[in-house]
């Protein structure tokens, strides 16, 4: 099952999370500024319980060193190398590692591809399907850039350890990007039907200004181009041929999204 969770709008279009452990303890995923977080915490009357560190870049851990301040002792968890890269790290954590906190069941998963050390944290009460924090490797219709790693690191992480995972598990990731991926999505693969479908969802949530988190994995499969690189219309807009792998593909998508305005 998913614990309470609360998207917690930091900077400019980031989102760290707020997940609610039993006996009146939160967890906190990439806490870029540290008010937002510690104004949650005294709303709800909870205390910090743990930070999860996806990446080690400043605009998903800037706000680690003031939670610190006001939580001393609270463990920080993150993947090796980011790890090193990250302040007050306690825990380097392992790919498949299973850590219990506050009552909830962790599930680390490296991801690498965005930055060599990424990780995403699937949580749950013990029960499936959990919640998936995916950092900035997948994003609503979309992924991160290629900082580190190489295209066939983050394609496997996007296709295989991602995309293995259950099509009903809810993702929460780093920015509010989904409305621009979809634009994106659709010029790489006009026919799919179901981007407009999800175009349409995603227009309405932010007229309101609602977070268009969590999306549901299946979701990704159905309309998030990094995460089709086999289909027809995917491989035609980035002009490769038959005899092209998928790798190949996610390549030139990856690079043709670098180039998209």
């Amino acid at each position: 099952m998913t614990p309470p969770i609360t998207p917690l709008p930091c900077l400019r279009d980031n989102y760290a999370y707020l997940i609610e452990a039993p006996a009146s303890v939160a967890l906190v995923v990439d806490p870029s500024e540290a008010e937002p977080v510690l104004q949650a915490l005294a709303r709800r009357s909870l205390r910090l319980g743990a930070i999860l560190a996806t990446h080690h870049h400043l605009d998903h851990v800037g706000g680690i060193p003031g939670l610190l301040l006001a939580f001393p002792g609270t463990p920080v968890l993150a993947l090796a190398p980011d790890d090193a890269l990250i302040h007050g790290v306690t825990r380097t954590v392992q790919h498949d590692e299973i850590v219990p906190l506050a009552g909830l069941s962790v599930r680390c998963l490296a991801i690498p591809g965005h930055t060599l050390g990424a990780v995403a944290y699937l949580v749950s009460d013990g029960s499936p399907p959990g919640a998936l924090f995916t950092g900035d490797t997948l994003f609503g219709a979309g992924c991160g850039r290629l900082f580190e790693g190489q295209p066939a690191d983050l394609h496997r992480s996007l296709n295989l350890t991602l995309g293995s995972l259950d099509g009903s598990t809810p993702v929460y990731c780093g920015h509010e990007y989904t409305e621009a991926n979809l634009r994106f999505a659709r010029a790489a693969e006009p026919g799919n039907d179901a981007i407009p479908r999800r175009q349409g969802s995603v227009e309405k949530l932010r007229l309101q200004n609602i977070p268009t988190v969590p999306f549901l994995l299946s979701e990704e499969r159905a309309t998030n181009p990094f995460l089709r690189c086999g289909e027809r219309e995917v491989r035609g807009f980035v002009g490769a041929g038959a005899d092209d792998e998928e790798v190949e593909v996610f390549r030139r998508l990856r690079a043709a999204k670098d180039r998209w305005r």
